[in-house]
């Protein structure tokens, strides 16, 4: 029987102008933030082999989309470190060492994060940190946000802890500052890579790949494609069959 187009009701209408716009601007949205992720992988590739710039004429300027590389120079407080646990790396996880690092002529520390190293959680086993340098040092790397982490609940944990290192699911600068004791700056040294530190260091964005913002575009513009294949289906049918057929 030859198919008919029934025409639609302006709720219909409406309905399907309404799905394809949302469908259409979340794809749009996702690719957007699929560009916007590359261009920051590629800020971050290219400021991990940029001359270092000091750290004394960034240090009070906001920084927004801009992973500087930086050398300053000072010294360790060796007293005072941190293990950023639950850290994966190559199907393993350890720990990344978060170091104090007092600038030379500043009243702010710096915290530095030497890099990751495994450990398994063993029973009476700690992770293998290489040992702190000594005396004044110049450290050159990479100026970044802290990373991610794990769920904050139950308060402050590194207030309950009496003993250095203190171990940390997150970086807080806020907390570990009243912790120090000392002002600190809101980000981070990822220090150069250097196969000689004991340490890994491979440092990138904690982000969602372009890839994945590719997919989930790809599937919102599926849900515009489905929806109008839908309404078409319903509204081009057979006529309903007369009470004499």
């Amino acid at each position: 029987m030859k198919r008919n187009w029934h025409r639609p009701s302006v709720l219909a209408w409406l309905l399907l102008a309404a799905g394809l716009v949302l469908f259409a601007s979340l794809g749009r949205w996702q690719l957007q933030r699929a560009v916007a992720k590359e261009q920051l992988l590629a800020t971050y590739a290219a400021s991990e082999h940029a001359p270092p710039r000091p750290f004394a004429t960034l240090s009070q300027t906001p920084l927004v989309d801009e992973n500087p590389r930086v050398s300053v120079r000072g010294h360790y407080l060796p007293e005072r470190s941190y293990w950023l646990d639950e850290q994966p790396h190559a199907g393993q996880f350890g720990v990344m060492a978060i170091e104090v690092f007092e600038p030379e002529g500043d009243t702010r520390r710096l915290l530095v994060n030497r890099g990751w190293v495994a450990w398994s959680h063993a029973q009476g086993t700690a992770p293998k940190i290489p040992s702190l340098p000594t005396g004044e040092v110049e450290l050159h790397g990479v100026y970044a946000p802290p990373p991610g982490g794990g769920l904050r609940v139950g308060g402050d944990a590194l207030q309950e802890q009496k003993r250095w290192p203190k171990l940390t699911l997150y970086v807080d600068t806020a907390q570990m500052a009243v912790d120090i004791g000392a002002d600190l700056y809101p980000r981070l040294l990822l220090l150069d890579a250097d196969a000689s530190s004991g340490f890994v260091r491979e440092w990138k964005p904690e982000i969602m790949p372009p890839e994945r913002h590719r997919g989930y575009a790809l599937q919102w513009f599926s849900f515009a494609i489905a929806a109008l294949v839908i309404f078409f289906v319903l509204h081009w049918r057979r006529p309903a069959p007369s009470d004499s057929e």
